[in-house]
């Protein structure tokens, strides 16, 4: 979990993500890549692996940092961006569908993925209700055990708060993505596991 030599949430769920990875995965895409570091993990596990991102100071950081083959990093807006469809056999975006419209941004990555492909996303999402409130509430004493024990820092990739509450993102992603597995994590995140049929 703290590889990378830092820690933070978003580097805390990169597992689920990878434990979605397809066996024998050739292609995989990382929608908001970041610095890369989840596209570098990606290709310990994929024959090839594109992160794209639409910042250049972290597309330029990524290309400094996991400069290797088999790794492309693309500077774009993904929502823009003219990759082929069914082109991948793992699509994944790690805490950055919240940056864009969200049922665009997941329409988008089933579009490329293969029959039998595989998606995985870790989200960010509002709270919005009492319920919400309550049931972030163990994230607290956890989170100050992980910042404890683990170096916490950020990317450098801008942050932006989101809009959608976690009722919104389940029932957008579920019709979106009919069949799509949702599940809320303990720090402020949730997961969606889809398979392209």
């Amino acid at each position: 979990m703290v590889r990378s030599g830092y820690w933070n949430h978003n580097v805390h769920y990169q597992p689920v993500i990878l434990n979605a990875v397809p066996p024998g995965c050739q292609t995989a895409l990382d929608v908001g890549c970041g610095d890369g570091l989840l596209v570098a993990r990606l290709a310990e596990r994929c024959a090839s692996v594109t992160g794209i991102d639409r910042d250049p100071r972290m597309i330029a950081t990524a290309r400094a940092q996991q400069a290797r083959a088999r790794i492309t990093f693309v500077e774009a807006d993904f929502l823009d961006y003219p990759f082929a469809k069914e082109s991948f056999d793992f699509v994944c975006a790690n805490t950055s569908l919240h940056h864009m419209d969200f049922t665009a941004a997941l329409t988008a990555m089933a579009r490329l993925l293969r029959p039998g492909g595989q998606l995985a996303v870790i989200g960010l999402a509002a709270d919005k209700s009492i319920t919400d409130l309550l049931a972030a509430v163990p994230a607290v004493p956890a989170n100050l055990f992980y910042r404890a024990i683990y170096h916490e820092r950020e990317s450098g990739a801008p942050i932006m708060d989101p809009d959608h509450s976690w009722r919104e993102v389940r029932a957008a992603a579920r019709e979106t993505l009919p069949g799509v597995r949702y599940r809320r994590h303990l720090l402020w995140r949730y997961s969606l596991r889809w398979q392209k049929p």
